[in-house]
């Protein structure tokens, strides 16, 4: 990847910015380095390079001085003792280095850049590939996961878990009749087939490897799959509000509530049933006709794309196989989580528009056959135009640490925006109760039902830190992993 450095002025408007801000992001790291070169740079450096945007490391801000600038200790040193620590990364990382005066000290940036997919995870040798692998998370840097380390591995060496044999399973187990329908259109459409033996062919559909009935095929054709994978299902909820933990005037913390298994034909028809039976519908009269049309609250078409994306492009390894698609209708959206990042090199800004590396391709070759599901990226443009004609607000589509979810509003980003304030509003003051008694962050988290403390910390902790409505318990040190919050 080339990289250019940013100009001395860009570097220090970036600068200026971060001191103002007070705060590190995904892409900055403030460094003090007034005394010496910081000695552990390594995680940082594994972090920026293991992220598609790359990262800057900026030295001579310390931020445990409340984003002060302190000035570097010798901006030559500093670079020379910088690349010796790059240098211990492997692949070795290439910083780009950039100095300017600001406030009457000098600053340094070290510009990290991304380093190619087929060649991560970058990790310190000292410490090993499965210790010396860090991924950035907001303005963290945390270690990776053995899932993180293996969908590396999996994408480089071409692995599909979709066609890992499963032990216990037999032929016998499967659908005959289903799977004879399939085998029969799959003849048609390649007279070829019918010159192979039977065995020759279970192998060639990737129904069967080296004789042993393959994952897809008990996800497409198992009477029962998840007799063998029993969290590989579907699991739905409608919450009565806005967030998990919202309670309705019976203190019922879900509506609805349902866990939907089979194949994946089987489980995406009863998961858009259970989208419609639980969504409002309008009737519309047609001022011409006076025809009566019912119009769902979301476009059936988008909920039935978006479950289909789930379901087939989930990630289906021994690291994933005990997390379920989950889909949560809350008052305002609804939302469809499938476990697994994005595969290979798409990014969100990619979907719908570029060619997507496929994680599963023979489940997802049999599920267009069988779910009549088009196999030709047109699931996410679909999924916008449907929204789009519904007067809706446009899909949102994130791309999480070990999850990928779409998201549906139901209503105008303004409307949405201010029902997310207020209820918002609602929280701060049971929040304030519970941090009576000192609470960490991960007890924060779990307690507003948030997925990530990185969300917790930036939506509802920090405006109460700010406003003096909550406290540190160890102001001295923000990041400390011991740091409490207490209501003052």
């Amino acid at each position: 990847m080339e990289v250019f450095a940013i100009l001395s002025n860009d570097l220090i408007d970036l600068a200026k910015s971060v001191c103002e801000q007070r705060a590190e992001t995904q892409t900055i790291e403030c460094k003090a380095a007034h005394n010496d070169c910081p000695k552990r740079l390594y995680d940082t450096l594994s972090s920026f390079s293991n992220q598609d945007s790359g990262g800057i490391l900026l030295f001579g801000i310390d931020e445990k001085s409340g984003f002060q600038v302190v000035g570097v200790y010798d901006a030559q040193d500093l670079q020379k003792k910088v690349t010796e620590q790059c240098n211990q990364m492997e692949p070795p990382v290439r910083a780009v280095f950039t100095i300017a005066e600001l406030d009457g000290r000098w600053i340094c940036s070290a510009e990290i850049p991304a380093i190619d997919l087929s060649e991560r995870p970058c990790y310190y040798r000292g410490a090993g590939r499965s210790k010396g692998s860090y991924i950035r998370v907001g303005d963290a840097d945390l270690p990776m996961t053995d899932y993180e380390l293996y969908s590396y591995e999996a994408f480089r060496r071409h692995l599909h878990d979709d066609e890992r044999p499963v032990k216990r399973a037999t032929l016998s187990m499967l659908d005959a009749d289903k799977l004879e329908r399939y085998i029969l259109q799959r003849r048609a459409d390649r007279p070829g087939f019918a010159q192979l033996s039977r065995e020759q062919t279970l192998e060639m559909l990737n129904i069967t490897h080296d004789g042993e009935v393959t994952l897809a095929a008990v996800m497409n054709f198992c009477l029962y799959p998840q007799g063998y994978f029993p969290q590989l299902g579907i699991t739905a909820i409608v919450v009565p509000g806005t967030q998990i933990g919202d309670t309705d005037t019976d203190s019922a913390r879900f509506t609805d509530n349902k866990r939907i298994e089979g194949t994946i034909d089987t489980m995406v028809e009863d998961a858009v049933a259970f989208c419609r039976r639980n969504m409002k519908v309008r009737t519309i009269i047609d001022p011409v006709t006076g025809a009566r049309n019912d119009r769902t609250e979301y476009p059936i078409e988008a909920i039935r794309e978006a479950v289909l994306n789930a379901v087939i492009h989930r990630d289906y390894s021994i690291y994933t196989e005990g997390t379920p698609v989950q889909i949560d209708f809350f008052t305002n959206r609804l939302e469809i989580h499938s476990p697994g990042s994005l595969y290979g090199r798409m990014t969100v800004e990619q979907l719908g528009i570029a060619r997507p590396d496929l994680r599963n391709p023979a489940l997802a070759v049999m599920a267009e056959e069988l779910t009549s599901a088009e196999n030709r990226y047109s699931g996410i443009p679909t999924i916008r135009r449907a929204m789009a004609e519904y007067g809706l607000p446009a899909p949102v589509f994130e791309n999480r640490r070990n999850e990928f979810v779409v998201i549906l509003y139901n209503q105008s980003p303004a409307a949405a925006e201010v029902t997310t304030q207020r209820s918002e509003k609602n929280t701060k003051p049971d929040l304030l109760a519970f941090c009576r008694t000192p609470r960490s962050r991960q007890e924060i988290a779990n307690y507003l039902g948030v997925k990530t403390i990185f969300y917790a910390m930036g939506h509802y902790v920090q405006p109460l830190l700010q406003s003096g409505q909550l406290a540190m318990t160890i102001p001295e040190s923000p990041k400390s992993r011991k740091q409490k919050f207490y209501t003052v």
